[in-house]
C-alpha cells in the first residue's frame, strides 16, 4: 500500500477559485457523467459495487450494496439525500471539501440519481455553515445553467432537480431516519428500523441516504473504474479519504491518502505533534469512537484494523492531544456536547447522558464522591447497545475508553481538580504562539 497522499477530491483545493464550474470542468469535471449517460443504471450500480467504495460518513457500509437495496421500479419517486450534517466533535471533512469543490458532489449525485432512478435528490446541511449553504447554492445553479441539472439533462431524456436544505442545527439529523423526519418537515427523531430508507425513506418511498464523500468519490469512481479505485486502500478498505488531523500538530489540515495508512506516516506529513511534545491520546474517527494512545501510532486506518484494536474508523477526524491535555476534561467536555444534544426519544441516551455528565462535572471540579469512576463505567454500559439509535453508542466511547487507559487520571481527579493537575495556559500555549508569529 502506498504510504503517500493521493489528492483527488481535493487535488486542486488551491485553485483560484476552485469551487467554479469552469475549475471543475477543467479538472476532468462532468467528463463521468457523460459517460455514465451513455450506460445502462444497473451497470453504474454494479460498477460501484465492485470498486468497494464503503461510506464515508462513519459506519463504513458498502456504497453499492446500498443502492442495490432498493426495491424494484413501481412507477412511484424514489430519492438520493445526501447527508451533509456533520456535526460532531473534531469531524471536519465534508464542510471543506463543499466549500472547495462542491461540483463532486453535484456531479456524483447525478450519476447516483441516473443509477438508482431518482429524479429528485436533496442536500441535507447544517445550518449554522451558512457560508456552505451560499456556496452549494451557487454550485447547483452553475449546474442548472451549464445544463447538467434539470429536464433531458444532456440530451439523455434524464431529468433531475436537486434541492439544498438546511437543517436546524440538530446533532441527532445526523442520523439517517432523523435526517429524513427532518426534511419531511417535523421533529429530527431517529425512526425504527424495519423498514429501512431503502424501502421506506423521504416520504415513504424508497431512498438512498449517503454522506458527502461517497457520493463525491463517485465521478473519480467512474471515470476510471473500479480497478483504479481498488488498487488503493486495502483488500477490504479500498480506495482513499480524506483525514483531517486537529489539535496538538504542526500543520493541522485535511490530508487525502489510501485507506490503511497510519497516524504515524501522517504525523510525519503533518510536522508532528508540537515541538516539544509528545502523543498523549487521540481519536482515529471522531469524538463517537474509542480513544487511542501512541501505542496504536502504527494501526492502520482502514475499517478492520481500527475495528480489531478496539475502535473505528468514523468519520477519519483525528484529533491529537499532547501530554498537556487532561483526559477527564477533555471527555467531560464530549459529554457536554452528547448530553445537549440528545434528542430524549430513548431513555438510556437521554437519562445516561445527563448523569454522566453530572459525575465527570464532580471529577472535573476534584469533588468526586466514591464509586464515582465504577458508575461511569456502569452508565456507559447501560446506554452502549440499548439506545434507540447508534448515537447514544458513540456518547459512551470516550468514556469506556478514557477509563480504560486513563484510569489513574481518573482517580487523581477524585480529589485535586483537573485545572490544577492541568493547567489550561500549558495546552493552549500553543495557540497563543501561532498568533504571535
Amino acid at each position: 500500500m502506498s504510504t503517500e497522499l493521493t489528492p483527488i477530491l481535493t487535488r486542486f483545493w488551491d485553485a483560484p477559485q476552485s469551487w467554479r464550474l469552469e475549475t471543475y470542468e477543467r479538472n476532468e469535471g462532468y467528463q463521468a457523467l457523460r459517460s455514465a449517460l451513455q450506460r445502462e443504471p444497473g451497470e453504474l450500480v454494479q460498477e460501484a459495487k465492485d470498486s468497494g467504495l464503503r461510506g464515508r460518513g462513519g459506519a463504513g457500509f458498502p456504497t453499492g450494496m446500498k443502492w442495490g437495496f432498493l426495491p424494484p421500479p413501481d412507477g412511484g419517486p424514489r430519492y438520493l439525500v445526501v447527508n451533509a450534517d456533520e456535526s460532531e466533535p473534531g469531524t471536519c471533512k465534508d464542510m471543506p471539501l463543499l466549500m472547495a469543490a462542491p461540483q463532486f458532489l453535484v456531479e456524483g449525485m447525478i450519476i447516483t440519481s441516473y443509477a438508482i432512478g431518482c429524479h429528485h435528490a436533496f442536500i441535507y446541511l447544517r445550518g449554522e455553515v451558512v457560508h456552505v449553504y451560499r456556496r452549494l447554492m451557487q454550485a447547483v445553479q452553475e449546474a442548472y445553467a451549464a445544463g447538467y441539472l434539470g429536464k433531458d439533462i444532456l440530451g439523455s431524456g434524464f431529468d433531475l432537480d436537486i434541492t439544498v436544505h438546511a437543517g436546524a442545527g440538530a446533532y441527532i439529523c445526523g442520523e439517517e431516519t432523523a435526517l429524513l423526519d427532518s426534511l419531511e418537515g417535523r421533529r429530527g427523531q431517529p425512526r425504527l428500523k424495519p423498514p429501512f430508507p431503502a424501502v421506506a425513506g423521504l416520504y415513504a418511498r424508497p431512498t438512498v441516504v449517503n454522506n458527502v464523500e461517497s457520493i463525491a468519490s463517485i465521478p473519480p469512481i467512474m471515470a476510471h473504474g473500479a480497478t483504479w479505485f481498488g488498487g488503493m486502500g486495502t483488500e477490504r478498505s479500498k480506495g482513499f479519504g480524506i483525514f483531517s488531523l486537529s489539535g496538538h500538530v504542526t500543520r493541522p489540515g485535511q490530508y487525502e491518502a489510501p485507506l490503511g495508512i497510519t497516524l504515524r506516516e501522517l504525523l510525519d506529513m503533518a510536522g508532528g505533534v508540537r515541538a516539544g511534545h509528545e502523543l498523549k491520546f487521540w481519536t482515529p474517527g471522531g469524538s463517537s469512537t474509542p480513544l487511542f494512545t501512541a501505542e496504536h501510532l502504527d494501526v492502520p486506518l482502514d475499517f478492520e484494523s481500527v475495528g480489531k484494536a478496539g475502535s473505528m474508523l468514523g468519520t477519519r477526524a483525528l484529533q491529537i492531544f499532547d501530554e498537556t491535555v487532561s483526559v477527564v476534561k477533555a471527555v467531560s467536555r464530549w459529554i457536554d456536547f452528547y448530553a445537549h444534544e440528545s434528542c430524549g426519544k430513548c431513555t438510556p441516551c437521554r437519562e445516561g447522558t445527563y448523569w454522566l455528565k453530572q459525575i465527570l462535572t464532580r471529577l472535573e471540579a476534584g469533588q468526586g464522591l466514591p464509586g464515582d469512576i465504577d458508575k461511569l463505567d456502569d452508565i456507559a454500559s447501560n446506554i452502549l447497545g440499548r439506545a434507540f439509535c447508534a448515537l447514544g453508542d458513540g456518547a459512551t466511547s470516550p468514556v469506556s475508553s478514557g477509563i480504560k487507559y486513563f484510569r489513574e487520571e481518573f482517580e487523581m481527579a477524585m480529589t485535586t481538580p483537573v485545572d490544577v493537575s492541568f493547567p489550561p495556559e500549558r495546552s493552549t500555549l500553543f495557540a497563543k504562539e501561532s498568533v504571535s508569529s
